[in-house]
Parts: structure tokens; sequence; C-alpha cells
């Protein structure tokens, strides 16, 4: 019997945690790709498109496995904030959130060789107002400094969010939705794969 052979391209732990959690066996390996925006590019087509290189890049040194690549932006008006420079930048951005209804663009791609799909999901986040004094105290934390448009939502980062319209898991850093269906599209359904339970096999 073959046993297909999955890797995260990636080495964020929350991602690693979701793709656990659908139920999906996998090697981590990092993605080295230049994460530069093109002249004039999109928020949505660079998201995506790194997803892509993401997987691409791991897929041509990794033969017969599916490769899973993801990226997450944070948006506020179009521009794409990216993760905090150092302290004070982090702060200048949660202050630019503060208030304002930002998206977080998560792309998603399934790579076997040269062959490659990918899915986009948009998630529009409030933000209530904050106070400076925590805003502070969350940067002193220390947990926005690796995170895009700096803060985590599944964090200490999560009581400044007042509304969420998309997908929760997008914005941790995978769209479970997404990645099933890019599984099962390639013949792979996720649930196939989940554990019965003593009592489901009498």
């Amino acid at each position: 019997m073959i046993v297909e052979r999955f890797i995260l391209a990636s080495r964020s732990p929350r991602r690693a945690e979701l793709l656990t959690q659908i139920g999906v066996s996998f090697e981590t390996r990092p993605a080295d790709v230049d994460e530069t925006p093109r002249v004039n590019e999109a928020a949505c087509h660079y998201v995506e498109r790194l997803a892509q290189e993401k997987a691409l890049v791991v897929a041509r040194h990794s033969p017969g496995a599916w490769v899973i690549g993801s990226d997450t932006s944070v948006v506020l008006d179009g521009h794409i904030l990216g993760k905090p420079r150092d302290r004070a930048d982090a702060c200048e951005t949660l202050k630019r959130l503060s208030g304002q209804v930002h998206q977080v663009m998560t792309g998603v791609a399934l790579a076997n060789g040269s062959d490659c799909h990918s899915r986009l999901v948009t998630t529009d986040v409030r933000f209530r107002r904050l106070a400076d004094e925590e805003i502070a105290a969350y940067v002193d934390s220390g947990e926005p400094m690796d995170k895009a448009g700096s803060y985590g939502i599944q964090g200490l980062g999560g009581i400044f969010v007042e509304e969420l319209r998309g997908s929760y898991s997008a914005v941790v850093g995978l769209p479970l939705q997404e990645t099933a269906a890019l599984l099962a599209d390639a013949g792979f359904p996720v649930w196939k794969n989940w554990p019965r339970s003593l009592e489901s096999l009498k």
C-alpha cells in the first residue's frame, strides 16, 4: 500500500497545530522564498502568490510529496501590515488598527511536483478602541513581534477583537475548510483518517 507523504512548508507552530487538528499527518519543512511584494501588487495577489511559491519551492525538492504552503497578511486600507520591525513599529501598527476594520488575507496552496492549486480567504476583523496603556502592555509581552499586523488573535491579542466576519482559522494562519477542500480535490479527504470510537465499532 502506498502511503502518501504530506509536508507543511512553514515553521509556524500555529499552522502545524491547525493541520494536526483536522487529522493530517505531515512533516514540516520551512520554505525559503523572497517575501518582498512586487511593484503595485495587490495584497490579495501577493498573499496567494506567496502561498504558491512556498508550496512549489519545497515540492521541487520533495519528489512525490504533497506540499501545503500558506501565507497570511493583515491589510488596512489596501496596505499590507507586515511583522513589526521593532517595539515602536508594533505600537504604531496597533494604534492604526484601533477602532478600525481590517482584512486578514490568507492564501493556502497544495503542490505536487510542478502542479499547484490554491485558494484565498479574506476575513474582516474589527478592533475595539485600544488604550495606549494596553497597547504598551501587549507589546511588552513580546507576543506581537513575530506576527503580521502585530497581533495574534489566538493569544493575548484576542481581547482586541470586537467582531470577526469570515474564517477564524484563516486569521490564525491556515483556513481549515479551504485546506481540507484542496486535499479532497486531490483525492485525500481528511475525514477518512479520523479515528473511530470504540462505541462506533460495536
